[in-house]
């Protein structure tokens, strides 16, 4: 059995003058100052003598005390027990920098009744771990090392009975005095030695340089190597790590071998081809991978995800990728793959997308089996502390509301700190809960390495500066044990120091490159590349397949109970390519998704009321009427076929963007396609559209092939549904980092899903869906669309049909979206024909030579751009800068005036501006010169 370190309180004397222990005194001499003056003791005590003042004058007690009285003690005994594993942690001796006395009242024997000549009595210990009978005395020095120790348990919360106590049993077991053998031992001095060691060596060489140290909570390390040691021995395959800023070098060097070569690279910014093209990111966002072997002797993969500033925003991520793997694995317990996330005191209650990623939890579409949860709480956020940071006790109190045990553990008890990593460890592999580890630590420095803390926090900052490393304490702790002498100790730290030394050296010569390449020959992304091309690829499907997947679109099983107005659909889409119907919106989706499941294609496709479609349009999954049971026509196509994952979200935007994300990155080879119920709710997982999918590759070198569906369009649904923001995701475009597309027919829908997983590379899709066109009757398609040819990514106008129709066009109406059709119908009904209507399908990346070519094909026209949105919105001046930089010409602007609300509230206005713009459209232009509005 190992020794704790010393550390004052951890294991108090049963009679010390704390409300935890007995002490007539001290009690007494408060009781008294609070019969003079209530006021003059803290509230926690007045409140305890007001309800409990007989308790502090217990009546003498009989030795020939009746059965009845010892029923009575006994049951006091049970409810001071019970009050422990309920409150303990309260007073539990958490802080290292000891800022605070951590008291109960509710944990002293006499609120139960109890007096000090009842400590040597007999008691039944009940189901605590002790011989019985146990005097009250070892009782309750039992249960304050246990549950007011170096660590603090919170489980009342939890609702699951055999949950609970299965924890309780694990927690009394370690009964505050963690059983680590000396090999454990000897590998938490080492983990210490390492993690201390890179941070001195850091502060001596790159003095002016940040990388947010990890001094203060450096026990995160050996609880991690240890964490890695029991997860390779069951057979996990990876663990995935998910952290911000801080503390990350330190896991990135320690834990997933980053060599110091790399690492030095990286502070000497020396590998110049990770920032050409103004790309590359700091160090201590930056993703990482490794095989390593751990001390059991057993391989694992460690994954570390890139994570931007916005601190907790990663995490999601980590969860979508993790659960991409497993399900690769077709691993559904969650065992192969372990998502560990690394939070910060401050943005775990501070920032709202954890509250969203731990809903996620135990949903069939999110569950992962559970995540890791480790806080490095450092008692302050920047210059922030606690009392400013979050309203509750604990910076996890939230998390107590989705039933997870939530362990507060000091961080200058390594072993106790172990321990609690390897009990979190099973009890996650035990129930695929989550689990919550809050380690609490200190910092060093100030926020970071050139911050001086002290100017804003300087009781803190002068705590720290007395407060010995934890690395010293627990040199200490093993070399007064014997474990190992202190010049062994001494030793190992000089050979480190001589490594990093070599290392530094090494790179100034012959730098190395810092990070592994994404798209490996031994990933999943092996063959893809990462570079775009324009090149079309065939995507047409042959008639008899399409029939295939028609007839299983319009079938259900015998005796399944069909909703009445269903059959209908259901029996049109059966005959629809049979007898060459017209194709609306949902069969031209359901038929792509069909045929690449048909190829071998996996599709995962999620949204708020995706199932069915916000429009109830798609229909993908049916139900019994009588049962409630769930027929997806799609996943019974075949034998050998790829299967749908169709998954109504929560009502949440943002922890959903990020986990399909993270989806996409685990899998290249699924669709991942995730839908917005309107396509502004998109502007709440703007962090991800910016931080991530717009731009990861060129930070961290990833690769997405995500597809997102906007529903756009302006019908007078008023400012909240009617824009998807194009204006934004144009402004996010460059160097081909994504394609954002605006489709207006069924057959450009199916090319257009179909092009994402037959190319060669992937790239984030951004598709502007339509809500009234989804059964419009000119938005159709033939079953020709689909057979005979592929996307188009700018349709001309099918009126001018030769080029003696083209050469008296006078006037080019460029558009993109819905409004083609309201051009197309005021054109019909007012004659108004010599000019064209060309849709502009593919935004970006920019239709050059399509566009090009209509010059040539209307050598006597002008160009107008026509848009439904505000001058400030759409498409507009991402058109107008093309013209003008790219063909060095102006083009005319017809649509709404610029407005700071997207759209007007009310339908009547609506119509009217609607045919404002139409009106404006048809008449005759001058030519443009400047962007004005017409």
């Amino acid at each position: 059995m190992s020794q704790l370190p010393q550390q004052p309180g951890v294991e108090p004397p049963p009679m010390a003058p704390s409300v935890n222990g007995w002490n007539a005194a001290y009690v007494d001499e408060l009781y008294a100052q609070w019969t003079d003056n209530p006021d003059s003791v803290p509230e926690q005590w007045r409140s305890f003598f007001e309800g409990f003042d007989l308790g502090f004058r217990p009546a003498p007690q009989d030795d020939d005390a009746s059965e009845g009285s010892i029923s009575s003690f006994q049951e006091s005994v049970d409810r001071l027990i019970s009050r422990y594993r309920e409150l303990g942690h309260l007073a539990a001796k958490l802080d290292p920098l000891e800022m605070k006395e951590r008291l109960c009242p509710d944990l002293d024997p006499a609120s139960f009744g109890l007096s000090e000549s009842d400590l040597d009595r007999p008691v039944d210990p009940r189901d605590l771990p002790l011989d019985a009978p146990s005097t009250l005395r070892d009782v309750i020095e039992f249960l304050q090392r246990t549950w007011c120790g170096a660590v603090g348990a919170e489980i009342s919360h939890i609702r699951c009975m055999k949950q609970k106590q299965w924890l309780q049993e694990k927690i009394e077991a370690i009964g505050g005095r963690p059983k680590i053998d000396v090999e454990i031992q000897k590998r938490i001095l080492r983990e210490l030695q390492q993690a201390t060691g890179l941070e001195r060596f850091l502060m001596r060489r790159y003095i002016g340089k940040k990388w947010f140290s990890l001094e203060g909570g450096e026990t995160l390390i050996p609880m991690l190597n240890e964490l890695l040691v029991a997860a390779s021995e069951d057979g996990a395959q990876e663990i995935a790590f998910g952290m911000a800023h801080r503390g990350r070098i330190n896991v990135l060097v320690n834990i997933l071998e980053k060599s110091y070569d790399q690492l030095f690279t990286e502070f000497e910014e020396a590998w110049a081809e990770d920032f050409l093209g103004a790309g590359g990111d700091v160090k201590y966002h930056r993703g990482f991978s490794s095989h390593v072997i751990t001390d059991a002797g057993k391989p694992l993969h460690l994954s570390m995800s890139s994570n931007p500033s916005h601190l907790e925003w990663g995490h999601p991520v980590v969860l979508g990728r993790a659960r991409s793997k497993q399900e690769q694995r077709q691993d559904h317990e969650g065992n192969s793959s372990i998502p560990v996330l690394i939070h910060g005191d401050s943005s775990l209650p501070g920032q709202g997308i954890t509250q969203e990623l731990t809903n996620l939890s135990k949903l069939d579409a999110y569950a992962v089996g559970g995540s890791l949860h480790i806080v490095i709480n450092n008692q302050i956020g920047f210059t922030l502390e606690h009392d400013e940071a979050y309203s509750g006790l604990y910076c996890t109190d939230f998390l107590r509301g989705i039933d997870i045990p939530i362990f507060h553990v000091n961080s200058c008890d390594p072993e106790m700190a172990v321990a609690i990593m390897l009990l979190a460890y099973e009890y996650r592999k035990t129930f695929k809960s989550d689990v919550v580890i809050d380690l609490w630590g200190f910092r060093k420095f100030g926020h970071n390495e050139t911050d001086e803390a002290a100017f804003t926090n300087p009781l803190m900052s002068a705590l720290i500066k007395k407060t010995p490393s934890i690395l010293d304490q627990y040199a200490h702790m093993l070399t007064d044990a014997g474990v190992v002498g202190s010049e062994e100790s001494d030793q190992t730290t000089k050979r480190l120091m001589e490594l990093m030394d070599a290392a530094q050296q090494r790179i100034k010569e012959q730098p190395v490159r810092p990070v592994p390449l994404a798209l490996d020959d031994q990933s999943t992304w092996a063959g893809l590349s990462p570079e775009y091309s324009d090149e079309p690829v065939p995507t047409s499907v042959p008639r008899t397949r399409l029939e295939q997947i028609a007839e299983s679109l319009g079938h259900v099983p015998e005796g399944f109970n069909l909703h009445k107005k269903l059959e209908r659909i259901l029996d049109l889409r059966g005959r629809a390519v049979l007898e060459d119907l017209p194709l609306d919106w949902a069969m031209g989706e359901l038929l792509a998704m069909g045929s690449l499941l048909g190829e071998g294609d996996d599709i995962r496709f999620t949204g708020e009321d995706c199932q069915r479609g916000t429009f109830s349009h798609r229909h993908a999954v049916l139900f019994d009427t009588k049962t409630g049971e769930p027929w997806i026509p799609l996943n019974h196509l075949g034998n050998q076929q790829g299967q749908l994952g169709i998954h109504n979200s929560p009502v949440t935007e943002s922890g959903c963007i990020g986990f399909e994300y993270g989806y996409s990155l685990g899998d290249p080879k699924t669709l991942v396609i995730w839908e917005a119920q309107f396509g502004d709710f998109a502007n709440v997982g703007q962090v991800y559209f910016d931080q991530f999918i717009a731009s990861s590759q060129k930070k961290w070198g990833r690769s997405s092939g995500l597809v997102c569906l906007l529903p756009h369009g302006y019908e007078g649904m008023g400012p909240e549904h009617s824009s998807a923001r194009i204006e934004r995701f144009l402004q996010l475009c460059a160097d081909e980092n994504m394609e954002v597309v605006n489709p207006t027919t069924p057959s450009q829908m199916f090319h257009l899903l179909r092009r994402q997983m037959l190319r060669g590379f992937r790239k984030p899709l951004i598709v502007f869906t339509p809500k009234s066109l989804l059964r419009h009757e000119s938005a159709t398609s033939r079953i020709s669309d689909l057979t005979d040819r592929g996307f188009f990514r700018v349709i001309d106008d099918p009126a001018m049909e030769t080029s003696e129709s083209a050469e008296r066009i006078t006037n080019v109406l460029l558009c993109s979206g819905k409004v083609y059709y309201d051009l197309a119908q005021h054109r019909e009904e007012t004659g108004q024909d010599d000019k064209a209507i060309v849709r502009v399908e593919q935004l970006y990346p920019f239709p050059q030579k399509e566009v090009q070519a209509l010059f040539e094909r209307y050598p006597n026209a002008t160009f107008t751009w026509v848009q439904e949105e505000p001058q400030n919105n759409g498409a507009w001046w991402f058109i107008y800068d093309w013209f003008r930089d790219n063909f060095d010409m102006s083009i005319n602007y017809v649509g709404r005036p610029a407005n700071d609300s997207p759209a007007v509230g009310a339908s009547t206005v609506h119509r009217e501006e609607q045919h404002a713009i139409l009106v404006r459209a048809f008449r005759n232009p001058t030519p443009a010169t400047t962007p004005a509005a017409s």
